[in-house]
């Protein structure tokens, strides 16, 4: 069976789209154009707004009516109010303006007025009779010469006193100064003495180590540290002032003693 003869059998509506436009324009016929529908629907809604606005402001100028005879009853009372304190501020200030000429009256009569000076009544001095005699007071006799108050006539034996105490002081500074004992610096020193191998006799090392005295120096507790293939490091303490001994020293006197000593290190170093 070959494929037209398939699909001339089968059933299939390949028109269909041609008899739903058809039915459409037949429904459209019978029953007329759906414009005037829908323009009854849309006037229909319009009303139906309409009432609502007039609904809307009916009870909005119920309202407004209720509210503005209360409004206007509070306008009414706060005017009154404004009234009397209008009136009363009118009075402080009628008040303030006679205070204020009154007080220019009594200025002007002032000014005009001369001030009548009073001498002060000179002090008495009572007697023994009865009598009282004024007593005057001498005047004051001013110097003219007021160059002679600056003139100092002892200064230069003032200046050498002041010299003399400065120096005093200062000596008495220094002797004080050089009673305090001085404050040595100190320092402690922890040094690694390393012999030439493990045959190297330690106690004979450590006796050469100790043998290096000078001012200053003071040996400490001494240990064997082992370093490795049976060989050992002598490690000493010692504390030193450190204006007379530094660690360079310490090195090069321990290294003089080449037949037991390969190398001095410092393992610690701490001020006191």
């Amino acid at each position: 069976m070959s494929a037209v003869d398939f699909l001339a059998q089968e059933k299939i509506w390949f028109d269909k789209t041609r008899y739903d436009e058809a039915e459409r324009r037949f429904y459209e016929r019978m029953n007329g154009p759906s414009q005037p529908t829908q323009d009854v629907g849309a006037n229909t809604i319009l009303q139906d707004i309409a009432r609502a606005r007039e609904n809307i402001q009916k009870s909005l100028a119920g309202s407004t009516s209720s509210t503005s005879a209360a409004d206007q009853g509070e306008l009414v009372s706060r005017i009154k109010s404004l009234e009397l304190e209008n009136q009363s501020l009118h009075k402080v200030v009628d008040d303030l303006r006679a205070a204020l000429s009154k007080l220019e009256c009594r200025v002007a009569v002032l000014e005009k007025s001369p001030v009548a000076v009073t001498p002060a009544p000179a002090p008495s001095v009572p007697y023994t009779n009865g009598t009282t005699v004024q007593k005057t007071s001498a005047p004051v006799k001013q110097d003219d010469d007021d160059d002679d108050d600056d003139i100092d006539l002892f200064g230069s034996d003032e200046d050498e006193e002041a010299e003399k105490l400065k120096e005093q002081r200062l000596k008495e500074y220094a002797e004080k100064k050089a009673k305090k004992p001085t404050i040595i610096a100190k320092s402690s020193i922890l040094l690694d003495v390393k012999p030439w191998d493990d045959e190297t006799d330690m106690v004979k090392l450590e006796e050469c180590v100790r043998s290096v005295q000078t001012d200053g120096l003071l040996w400490g507790t001494s240990k064997l540290v082992p370093v490795g293939y049976g060989i050992k490091k002598l490690q000493i303490a010692c504390v030193v002032e450190d204006d007379k001994v530094g660690t360079d020293l310490l090195e090069e006197e321990i290294t003089k003693f080449e037949d037991y000593v390969q190398s001095v290190d410092v393992a610690a170093f701490n001020k006191i």
